[in-house]
């Protein structure tokens, strides 16, 4: 059974300075005046909240997180498996730390980020991230909550995490991150602007599944996801397009003749392969990354088991799927589609178990247009 990895990463000091009057914790001074007054770290407490509900899957996952009270101090006390991917040079850590240690953790492709503050954190974790666009959920523990990343609480949070390794169907949208200066909010001025934006699961106080309101109009519903990977797609890159009726709707919307059951690689919307079997998709994807053109693969569900890969698309074989990697698999499918799966997750069958274990994990698919929806996948 897969293994989810998740990365996580505490600002330990978030909120110290709400209690004692500070109206926030940046700077080392005046965290220093904070703990002069007697101000406790309560980060970690919020944090464990949160994480008891991920217990009952405990065995299923492997956290990469920070040293100490940046992360591994609570994983430790809740008895989760951990790798340490960042030690902090000083015991009073620094917003320089939680940029640093999202950046290790976002180079190990966790599944997905759980990062607890305020709103100096959710900054620091869209710098630290980078083009990076990892799924990630904040857990509230500073003074200053303004950005749209954060539950309403810590059990809100726990909720969220719950239902995702739980297989239940979350909506990803992209949510903004606003921060306060400081300076401003202790003269009594309230002062935000919007510093960049993070991808989390869809309605984050609640954390309910996708729910769909009356029947989806298939047609309509195809229409959105088409002109979403349609105007997704990048000149000169090379664009496998699967099997199934829902990349054929893509298809026919480009004016292109499609395969139904095989595969058609397109580049600048223009057919350049048709029906093509696994060793010619082999040769042609090498050939295209000699020249340095960028190569994604656009398929859905395969089978009534929620297969993406080895059933019926065999032409995506190990080297193939290699090759152009998992972060360049757009997979669409309605929200109709999933939600038939009742529960089960996605399915990977390449033959070859370290490879089905290498794509197992969360992965967002594109439900409609601008819409994603998260979904577990697992080796078959």
């Amino acid at each position: 059974m897969h293994e989810f990895k998740l990365a996580l990463v505490i600002n330990p000091y978030a909120g110290i300075g709400g209690a004692v009057a500070l109206k926030g914790s940046d700077g080392a001074a005046v965290r220093a005046e904070a703990l002069a007054r007697g101000a406790e770290l309560k980060a970690g407490k919020r944090v464990a909240t949160a994480l008891a509900f991920l217990k009952p899957f405990r065995d299923r996952i492997r956290f990469l997180t920070a040293a100490g009270d940046m992360g591994a101090a609570v994983l430790e006390s809740l008895g989760f498996h951990y790798d340490i991917v960042y030690e902090p040079a000083q015991q009073q850590t620094e917003a320089e730390d939680t940029r640093a240690a999202v950046t290790l953790l976002a180079q190990e492709h966790p599944d997905l980020l759980i990062f607890a503050g305020g709103d100096g954190t959710a900054r620091d974790v869209v710098t630290g991230l980078g083009d990076n666009e990892i799924p990630a959920i904040g857990i509230p523990a500073g003074v200053k909550i303004h950005s749209a990343v954060y539950a309403v609480s810590p059990s809100a949070a726990g909720k969220v995490l719950y239902a995702l390794l739980n297989g239940e169907l979350t909506t990803l949208r992209a949510a903004d991150v606003m921060d306060l200066d400081e300076e401003a909010y202790r003269s009594g001025r309230v002062k935000a602007k919007r510093f960049g934006e993070l991808q989390v699961p869809g309605e984050l106080e609640y954390m309910q599944a996708v729910k769909i309101g009356g029947r989806e109009s298939d047609d309509l519903v195809l229409a959105d996801i088409a002109a979403d990977v349609i105007e997704s797609m990048q000149p000169d890159a090379l664009y496998l397009m699967g099997s199934g009726s829902t990349v054929a709707f893509i298809m026919e919307e480009l004016g292109l003749t499609n395969t139904l059951l095989g595969v058609d690689v397109i580049c600048n919307e223009t057919v350049i392969a048709s029906d093509v079997t696994g060793r010619q998709l082999e040769a042609l994807i090498l050939n295209a990354r000699e020249k340095g053109q960028t190569i994604y693969m656009v398929t859905t569900l395969i089978g009534g088991q929620g297969h993406i890969f080895g059933r019926g698309n065999q032409q995506f074989t190990p080297l193939v799927l290699r090759t152009v990697g998992r972060e360049h698999l757009i997979l669409v499918a309605t929200k109709a589609k999933l939600q038939a799966l009742q529960g089960r997750p996605l399915r990977v069958d390449t033959g070859e178990p370290e490879l089905d274990q290498e794509w197992a994990g969360f992965i967002a698919v594109v439900s409609g247009y601008h819409d994603r929806t998260m979904i577990a996948v697992e080796e078959a």
